[in-house]
């Protein structure tokens, strides 16, 4: 197969994140959808994209797409697509299934006749009548959206949140992609400082030290789909020499994660490490009432505590009132505050330059922007006028 279809899943609101990471890998022929980024590629974009899209949830290969409006229509057009040509004979291949707005509502329907259609195409090619299931794992997913079925198979295995360096984490994390993609959409650039005040185990300072370092966030760990033979193992190595040549490890980086939770600033120094990033941040145990630098011009990006899990209201309230306060300190810089709070900028005092509508597991939240003036350009050497 030359060309193949891959889907980035994403959260909603971070399409156009994704979207660009899969641009900047190569690939332009790109279809974006609520949730999901559709492009074609060749076997190189299942271990590139695993490793690179910092912002998508999973990678998925499309292996067809078509009208089901009753069981049989969805067995036997299932049943006709090149299964054996993927799957080997002793393949684990689970079946997942969603259905919105379909006739077909039945997910544990769909997702019997999508296995026994492909059971049945297996047994044709190999001439057997029962697979052991016990070598690599094929997650297949039957979704049905507008009585349109859609078939796919999981090549990352374990979300592409799980970047392997937090092993350990706070009562309330945010997922890593999620971290990713608002650094992303805030346009940081590692040449300027940035903060997090309310780090907790660490997640967006890290996911900022390996953009600023441009590592791979996958460098670090496994997929699904290394164990697929279909896929030639030359295209997983060359992945990982690309990531391992792109990566900028001498980037110096100003970074610092603050937490009033001495554990929490402790828990993140450990994930730093982990992530092989711990040298290019700073961690410290303040409050956010010590929030201060001596540089400009930098980045702030933070999750406070909303009030849905870790305060009560008028505590969190008081908060954001003394954000507004402190934030007033750091005059060139740009800041950006990820909550679920309505009254978020009444309470802050200020209204945000720009705000996004994101999603947090099924909890709405906003993603508020407050643009800080732009640095001025450095001087060049030798420009000086003359005197005279």
């Amino acid at each position: 197969m030359s060309k193949i279809e891959l889907i980035a899943t994403s959260t909603f609101g971070l399409e156009s994140v994704v979207k660009e990471e899969v641009l900047q890998l190569g690939y332009d022929d790109i279809k974006v959808e609520n949730g999901k980024i559709t492009y074609t590629t060749d076997w190189s974009g299942i271990p590139r994209s695993n490793l690179w899209l910092r912002a998508a949830d999973r990678v998925k290969w499309k292996i067809g797409e078509f009208k089901a409006l009753t069981f049989d229509s969805l067995f036997e057009q299932t049943k006709a697509l090149p299964w054996q040509d993927i799957l080997p004979k002793n393949a684990q291949f689970p079946v997942l299934g969603r259905s919105v707005k379909s006739k077909l509502f039945s997910i544990s329907d769909c997702q019997a006749i999508v296995k026994k259609a492909v059971v049945e195409k297996l047994k044709s090619a190999y001439h057997v009548q029962w697979f052991s299931e016990d070598g690599p794992q094929y997650t297949i997913e039957v979704a049905l959206l507008n009585d349109v079925a859609t078939l796919t198979i999981d090549t990352s295995g374990s979300g592409l949140h799980k970047r392997g360096y937090r092993r350990l984490h706070n009562e309330a994390p945010m997922k890593e992609t999620m971290a990713a993609g608002l650094i992303l959409l805030s346009k940081w650039k590692p040449e300027r400082p940035f903060i997090d005040p309310f780090c907790g185990s660490g997640t967006i300072p890290i996911e900022a030290a390996l953009i600023g370092q441009n590592i791979a966030p996958g460098f670090n760990r496994s997929f699904a789909a290394e164990e697929w033979g279909v896929i030639p193992k030359k295209a997983w190595e060359m992945a990982l020499e690309e990531a391992e040549d792109k990566a900028k490890y001498d980037q110096k980086l100003s970074i610092i994660g603050s937490d009033i939770d001495k554990e929490a600033s402790e828990l993140s120094k450990h994930n730093a490490q982990e992530a092989g990033v711990g040298h290019e941040i700073t961690f410290r145990h303040r409050d956010i009432a010590q929030l201060d630098s001596k540089e400009e011009y930098g980045t702030l990006i933070c999750n406070p505590p909303y009030g849905e899990r870790l305060g009560e209201k008028k505590e969190i309230e008081a908060l954001y009132r003394k954000m507004g306060r402190i934030f007033q300190s750091l005059p060139t810089w740009s800041y950006y505050i990820f909550t679920a709070h309505e009254e978020f900028e009444t309470l802050f005092g200020k209204k945000a330059t720009k705000k996004r509508k994101l999603f947090s597991g099924n909890i709405r939240c906003d993603f508020y922007q407050y643009f800080g003036p732009r640095p001025p350009k450095p001087q060049q050497v030798g420009t000086e006028e003359s005197s005279e």
